[in-house]
């Protein structure tokens, strides 16, 4: 069977830097074949290194009241995590001993012009990429346990020695452990380790597990974390900028609204309505969509909810209630919608999703009480049950000659 040969030549993990290439290539084969791509291990990034700050005065910076500072402890022996957040005191570096702790200060670069100045080498990079240079101090074993970053970041080293494991496996689990208080991964298999020199430097692209841990005695190691807002961050922040200042007569409008088909809905013709509205939910698929409506319209401006019933029920207790006649009221401030999709039905109330079949959502929607309760299958009859104990459906005894 005839071997596939690469379509270029296999990329080193590991060069070297020199005065005229720091990066051991130019910026420009760096940001095509590296950058957000694979690490890189660059030997000699900063011949000659000269410490911008000694440990004293960072250690003095993390008691600063401004400053964002973490002193971690390893308990190797229980492995077991201690995680002190600063403005720090002198009593909390005496209790450390001297070895297995580290010493975080993020945003030093904004404290001291000789840190911010490192910066500098960084400008092949959009300055407004950067987001800042964070400082360890590590006594002998101390780290912060193996993790994954979602930011680019190059990990220079300025004292000491720093030992550096990572992974290169897609395929790595990264499943985080919920023991302790860092984002730490479960498993972590390294596939390549280095022992780092004052001026060496491994550049990491998101999602790359690693592990740092300090060598021998004394280390200082400056991230240069760069700034990679998520999704998440951008949306919000992109709404609350349109809600500011999109003007308060553009409104969901449907002049071309047809008579409702099925009570409660949200159909096609309304997810249309919602993208002329909303053009930058171009992106978003008919679920996504229709889900993020449903919560958001059965929401009362006024943030009214139904309270929950003070002692919830039991399935079997509410099936003890149906069956001795008892009727469903929705609660006045329960607000619902529903959804299909396919064979799924989910119906909302009150900002909530709740699964659901076609036919219980549009009568819980067409009517205001139930009575008799309908006839349920086990998925209504869950439903049923978590309408009840969130309070928007609440069972009533009718009184003798009430129909």
């Amino acid at each position: 069977m005839p071997i596939t040969q690469p379509s270029r030549k296999e990329l080193p993990i590991e060069v070297r830097g020199t005065p005229k290439l720091p990066l051991g290539m130019s910026t420009a084969q760096f940001l095509r074949d590296y950058w957000q791509k694979r690490p890189l291990l660059i030997r000699n990034a900063f011949p000659d290194f000269v410490l911008p700050i000694e440990p004293e005065d960072l250690a003095g910076l993390a008691c600063e009241e401004g400053a964002l500072s973490r002193l971690i402890q390893h308990d190797e022996n229980r492995d077991r995590w201690r995680v002190k957040t600063g403005p720090l005191s002198e009593s909390d570096f005496a209790k450390t001993g001297n070895a297995n702790w580290t010493l975080l200060v993020q945003d030093v670069d904004k404290w001291d012009m000789d840190v911010a100045a490192l910066l500098d080498h960084f400008s092949f990079l959009p300055s407004w990429r950067v987001d800042d240079v964070m400082i360890s101090y590590a006594e002998p074993g101390g780290g912060v346990g193996a993790h994954v970053d979602q930011y680019d970041v190059f990990l220079l080293q300025g004292l000491g020695q720093r030992h550096w494991a990572i992974s290169t496996d897609p395929e790595a689990p990264k499943d985080f452990r919920n023991d302790v208080e860092l984002k730490q991964l479960q498993h972590f298999a390294p596939t390549h380790e280095w022992l780092l020199d004052a001026g060496d430097m491994l550049y990491l692209p998101p999602g790359v597990p690693h592990d740092g841990v300090a060598f021998g005695g004394p280390c200082m190691t400056f991230s240069i974390g760069m700034r990679a807002p998520s999704q998440a961050e951008l949306v919000g922040d992109l709404a609350d900028y349109l809600a500011e200042h999109l003007p308060e007569e553009l409104r969901y409008a449907d002049p071309d609204l047809a008579p409702v088909k099925r009570i409660g809905e949200i159909d096609k013709a309304a997810l249309k309505r919602i993208r002329t509205a909303l053009p930058m939910t171009t992106a978003l698929d008919d679920a996504t969509l229709s889900d993020w409506f449903g919560h958001f319209i059965t929401r009362y401006r006024s943030a009214q909810s139904p309270l929950p019933p003070a002692k919830p029920l039991s399935e079997a207790a509410l099936a003890k209630q149906l069956a001795g006649g008892a009727s469903l009221l929705r609660h006045p401030w329960s607000r619902m919608a529903w959804v299909q999709a396919g064979s799924h039905c989910t119906l909302y109330a009150n900002g909530y999703a709740y699964p659901a079949t076609v036919r219980l959502a549009e009568l819980l929607c067409t009517q205001r009480t139930l009575s008799p309760a309908p006839q349920t299958n086990a998925i209504e009859q869950v439903l049923l049950l978590a309408l009840v104990n969130d309070g928007h459906l609440v069972p009533r005894k009718l009184r003798k000659g009430h129909a």
